[in-house]
Formats: structure tokens, C-alpha cells, sequence
């Protein structure tokens, strides 16, 4: 079983890391997918959106049919959504995919794709409205979102909630308790400086 996460300069570093530490995880300790893959279109170091640079295991050329595929965000989005290369890979990949996934503003990489018409979905808080302004998606204001084979989360941290409740839905509550216990993501409930109550805040945040 093949897993993919692809990268691109300008990608937000937690959004394709977190979900990675609780995909090597699962692979560990609980038999999940075999192979996994962090894809770039090259194999050329790429800068991400805080600076670390990271090296692509496999390029677009030589990557093999993937069963899984994760899309982050963060600033290289807003280039990507016109590379019509990185396009046509996430594409071409999701024909076969049983599912494709993505964190925070990789909304806008399956949506360029698409792969998001007439779906429900979300994003970053702060990208909310430019997802609604596209017209045929559906937003929620929720921590992730399924609809049918896709999956979307909002932004960076949120990409671990995501990736906890796909292993859930693919593998059963007592695998992804065991990865998250490995983990130990156990986010406190304190929210720090009254950011609930911005007015830009997302819903789930609101009523937490």
C-alpha cells in the first residue's frame, strides 16, 4: 500500500510533518500503509513557508501509483493552484486513490485539481471566505472534513486531527487510539488570549 505527501516550495512545514509522524507511526506499530513517500516534482530541495528545507524522496516522474494522497498547504499554494505539472500529478493519482487528503490551503490544490466540485470542505480559518468565494463548495467550519473519498482539514496543526480520523475510519478506533497514544496528541483544552471570540474565528472554535 502506497502513501504519498506531497511537497512544493512554500509548503507549511507542520501541515505535511504532523500528519507524516502519525503516518510512520501507524505504519510501526499497527500495520499501516508499507510504503511512504514524501513527492516533490523533483527530487530537488525545496524551501518550505518557515525556512526548513527539505529533500522530496521521489520525484512526480518516478512515483508509483499511490493508494493514499495528502496535499498540504501554506503560501506555495497560491503558485502551485497554476502549475499545471502538479496539477495534472495529483490528477492522475487521485483516479486510483482510495483517498485524497488535505491540510489547511491544500483545499485549493484539489479544488485547481478538480477534485472538489460540489463537495463539502474546509480550510485555514483565514482562507474560509476565498474557499466560499469559489462557488461550488460547500465550507464548514470544522476541524476536517469528509466527503466520500476526500478529506480536508483546517489549517496546520489540524492536519493531526485529520490524519487520527482517516486511521480511524481505515483501520478502527483501537488502531488510531494506539498511534495516538504513541504520539501522546492529547491537546489540552485551554485557549489562550480570548481568540475564540475573533470575529474571523472559525465555528468550531467559537463553541469549544
Amino acid at each position: 500500500m502506497n502513501f504519498g505527501i506531497l511537497v512544493f516550495d512554500g509548503v507549511e512545514e507542520l501541515d505535511f510533518v504532523g500528519p507524516w509522524e502519525i503516518l510512520k507511526i501507524w505504519s510501526k506499530i499497527a500495520d499501516g500503509p508499507e510504503n511512504c513517500f514524501i513527492v516533490g516534482e523533483s527530487q530537488t530541495a525545496i524551501s518550505c513557508a518557515r525556512g526548513l528545507s527539505v529533500n522530496p524522496q521521489i520525484s512526480f516522474e518516478d512515483c508509483p501509483k499511490l493508494d493514499y494522497l495528502l496535499v498540504p498547504g501554506g503560501q506555495g499554494t497560491r503558485k502551485e493552484v497554476q502549475n499545471r505539472v502538479l496539477l495534472e500529478f495529483v490528477e492522475s493519482q487521485a483516479r486510483h486513490c482510495q483517498a485524497v487528503l488535505s491540510v489547511c490551503t491544500g483545499a485549493f490544490i484539489l479544488h485547481a485539481a478538480g477534485l472538489l466540485a460540489d463537495k463539502k470542505a474546509t480550510t485555514h480559518w483565514a482562507s474560509l471566505g476565498r474557499l466560499r468565494d469559489l462557488g461550488n463548495v460547500e465550507v464548514m467550519e470544522k476541524r476536517f472534513v469528509r466527503d466520500g473519498n476526500i478529506w480536508t482539514s483546517a489549517g496546520v496543526s489540524a492536519g493531526i486531527d485529520l490524519m487520527l480520523a482517516f486511521i480511524a475510519s481505515r483501520a478502527g478506533d483501537e488502531v488510531a487510539g494506539q498511534v495516538q497514544f504513541n504520539s501522546e496528541y492529547y491537546p489540552t483544552s485551554t485557549n489562550y488570549g480570548g481568540f475564540e471570540l475573533h470575529p474571523d474565528a472559525p465555528a468550531y472554535l467559537k463553541h469549544s
